[in-house]
């Protein structure tokens, strides 16, 4: 969710978790101390996977892809994932294109999402359970993946087989933080997620991932121990706000807050919105949102408002915890309106031709509707993040950024009066 992206591949967990979590998942680390071996892993995959994958580029590309032989065709490690392996298959240069075929891919191979399921130690029937859950997962997430491709909301989808897929290999980069709040970018966006908002998927329009997610989260909460002192003080501080009692109020409030149930991104932050290569001097379709793992059916208020949160959070930095909050960088009313007006016009199609005032109505009812679901934003994060300290091995500040959300929440909290 929150560290290093290469082409929409995001270093963290948050498929595994995101998607996986279930009462039985805690056991994965012992409080363990942060590494990330999976970073220092060779360029050459070894020769089994280099074959495999070349039976599969044959399999499913066209063109030069038939011809190529084993000993021509090339594969390369992708560093920086640890949800899945990762890797950038691409045709020789004197093998000429024969039509419009892609010149490289990336592989995608699964794995750690159904070793993160099953947990050593568990009872066999927990782990046939979440062996299931995991397979489902990626079912879900596989069919999400090929229909957004379809609709050209995502990378192209090139084969997918049961140990993973073939997917275009974009030219891109993620976009920095401070990006966010240049214009232009925020209401392409806005026009994106309004889009996205827009779609008729073939999951279960009930907008239960909110909540259900972060009960599971707060079950495991509720039973989580940890051994470092450093992890135990910030953790019982966390305790000291009975967070079950106040994720009622939470429920409650939103409950009374009007937004239309659709089907979410959930984690519309700087890292899963790609800058493509050679748009930076365009004014249109420059962006293209990735990382599709919590997409759901959910609140409109929580996506926008779960954006408008990450505004505050920098996640490019090298010294711990490894992230940086400002609170300032939390969008400005002017900002948000901005935002609202490129949104509704793409959502609403016959929002450009109300009156100006009735523009200004329902623009002003989305402030508060996200602001208050900015508040689930932060619990829900805040939830997750406690979870990830105790499991997790990547160099993160989890527990520092749980307090960091907390505290955010209750900010807000103040500051809505509510």
């Amino acid at each position: 969710m929150k560290t290093k992206f290469i082409n929409g591949v995001s270093s963290s967990p948050s498929m595994s978790l995101g998607l996986l979590v279930t009462d039985n998942a805690l056991e994965v680390q012992a409080d363990a101390e942060p590494e990330c071996k999976d970073l220092h892993r060779s360029d050459e995959p070894d020769q089994p996977t280099k074959h495999k994958a070349f039976l599969w580029c044959r399999e499913f590309l066209h063109g030069a892809w038939k011809t190529v032989t084993e000993d021509d065709f090339q594969i390369n490690v992708i560093r920086g994932g640890l949800s899945n392996m990762l890797f950038l298959c691409a045709l020789p240069e004197n093998y000429p294109a024969v039509g419009d075929e892609p010149r490289n891919v990336l592989l995608r191979l699964y794995g750690a999402i159904l070793q993160m399921s099953c947990n050593k130690g568990e009872p066999r029937q927990s782990n046939k359970e979440n062996a299931f859950q995991g397979a489902e997962a990626m079912v879900l997430e596989s069919v999400m993946f090929a229909i957004l491709a379809e609709r050209e909301l995502g990378p192209k989808l090139y084969g997918i087989f049961p140990q993973g897929r073939l997917e275009e290999f974009v030219p891109s980069r993620k976009l920095d933080l401070e990006e966010l709040q240049i214009p232009g970018i925020s209401a392409e966006i806005a026009e994106k997620m309004a889009i996205f908002h827009g779609m008729r998927m073939p999951f279960n329009k009930e907008p239960k991932w909110l909540f259900g997610t972060m009960e599971k989260y707060m079950n495991q909460v509720l039973r989580i121990t940890f051994l470092r002192e450093s992890l135990i003080s910030k953790f019982t501080r966390l305790l000291s706000y009975n967070l079950p009692q106040e994720m009622e109020r939470l429920k409650n409030l939103l409950a009374s807050t009007c937004s239309p149930v659709v089907f979410c991104h959930n984690d519309c932050q700087e890292g899963n919105i790609l800058l493509l290569s050679g748009s930076e001097t365009t004014e249109k379709q420059r962006l293209m949102l990735i990382d599709f793992e919590y997409s759901s059916y959910n609140y409109r208020g929580f996506d926008i408002g779960n954006h408008f949160c990450e505004w505050m959070y920098d996640y490019n930095c090298d010294k711990p915890p490894f992230f940086k909050v400002n609170p300032k960088n939390y969008p400005t009313k002017a900002q948000q309106l901005h935002f609202y007006e490129h949104y509704l016009s793409e959502y609403n199609k016959g929002f450009e031709n109300l009156s100006k005032e009735d523009q200004t109505k329902l623009k002003e009812a989305m402030i508060k509707e996200v602001n208050r679901f900015a508040l689930a934003s932060h619990f829900f994060w805040g939830l997750w993040a406690i979870v990830q300290a105790r499991i997790s091995t990547i160099n993160f500040g989890y527990m520092e950024y749980a307090v960091a959300r907390f505290e955010a929440y209750y900010e807000l909290k103040t500051k809505l009066g509510v």
